[in-house]
């Protein structure tokens, strides 16, 4: 009797063990084309925060996209740079049925579950700044974390002479592509400028600025403060290097303290006038969720995509898509960008 409970019970777990697997999310792009008409289609897409000029930038391009498509999309975000309110917002599309989401996340792994079940459903998963996303057909980035981080670090070393000590903020730490941006940095820094020193016994990051320009102001405060021989500072978030600026200034050490800052050009234009900020690199986040949708699209379109590799978007930086190794899916453009004082007049966004 024991034993035929035994072999029941086995019988039970393989039967749910298959069950799971047969509605385990897949993610090959062809078995997500869709039957529909494309007048019927619907794509949600998820912004991490439109206050600050990078989301408004990123909506537009989503919203550019919409228009030139004729694709219905819904487009929303938290109304505040919060993991939880953009998980909501992301399982709210999710049960009205969309055909796919594109999704720009603040904390990857806060939303792997709904993810997880929107592939489980059918629905089309593409995401931007989550090189670290289980849960997603591709993540696009707009160039490689070893490119941005080591550019980002070059251009702070070229500013204050390969010598002295220095910060690097990050909006949140769980925002992946931030803390890659950061380590490479600091990594590059210590193998290539030995004489530079991270304060802070070297930890990544030195501050989080949460995605506020008042919060890194205050953060910043408080560092060079404690630290007031800083030379230099990266801010990866597009609201860290205004509050970083805005810090030095108060304390008066705005002379002495080099700031390398990731923004818009036409927000950072001021900044990169006055010397406040010496340096900013991007790319354009409008056409990053440009190119989000439209390789949705392509999806859903059933066109052949393949691993990804070589992919052309049909969007200026990413023409040629490399499938990033070691990575879950990553799909790398080559759209950076680096504004100086000298060439912020020649961008308009």
């Amino acid at each position: 009797m024991f034993k035929k409970i035994i072999s029941f019970a086995a019988i039970i777990a393989m039967s749910m063990s298959l069950a799971l697997s047969a509605h385990a999310a897949d993610f090959d792009p062809a078995h997500y084309k869709s039957d529909k008409d494309q007048s019927e289609w619907t794509i949600g897409v998820v912004y991490k925060d439109a206050t600050a000029a990078w989301g408004h930038r990123v909506v537009e391009g989503i919203e550019q996209y919409g228009e030139e498509s004729g694709i219905n999309l819904i487009v929303r975000g938290p109304a505040s740079a919060d993991a939880a309110a953009q998980k909501a917002v992301l399982d709210d599309l999710i049960a009205q049925g969309v055909d796919a989401i594109c999704v720009i996340p603040l904390d990857p792994g806060a939303i792997e579950s709904s993810l997880e079940s929107a592939m489980e459903q059918g629905i089309v998963v593409v995401t931007h700044e989550g090189g670290s996303q289980v849960n997603t057909l591709f993540d696009i980035e707009a160039c490689t974390a070893d490119a941005f981080g080591s550019a980002l670090m070059d251009e702070l070393a070229a500013k204050i002479g390969e010598s002295g000590k220095y910060g690097i903020s990050v909006g949140y730490v769980t925002t992946a592509s931030h803390m890659e941006y950061a380590q490479v940095a600091a990594a590059h820094q210590a193998e290539a400028y030995p004489d530079m020193v991270l304060i802070n016994d070297g930890a990544v990051p030195s501050m989080e600025s949460e995605e506020s320009v008042n919060t890194a102001y205050e953060h910043a405060k408080e560092l060079l403060k404690a630290n007031p021989d800083m030379a230099g500072f990266i801010g990866i978030a597009s609201t860290d290097a205004p509050g970083i600026a805005q810090a030095a200034d108060e304390l008066g050490i705005a002379d002495q303290l080099s700031i390398v800052g990731v923004g818009t050009p036409n927000e950072y234009a001021p900044f990169l006038k006055d010397g406040s900020i010496d340096c900013v690199l991007a790319w354009d986040p409008g056409m990053t969720g440009y190119a989000m949708c439209k390789l949705a699209t392509m999806i859903l379109a059933g066109e052949d995509i393949g691993n990804g590799d070589g992919l052309d978007i049909g969007v200026d930086g990413y023409n040629s898509m490399i499938l990033q190794e070691g990575a879950n899916r990553c799909l790398v453009g080559s759209a950076q960008i680096t504004f100086t004082v000298d060439n912020v007049d020649n961008y308009n966004f």
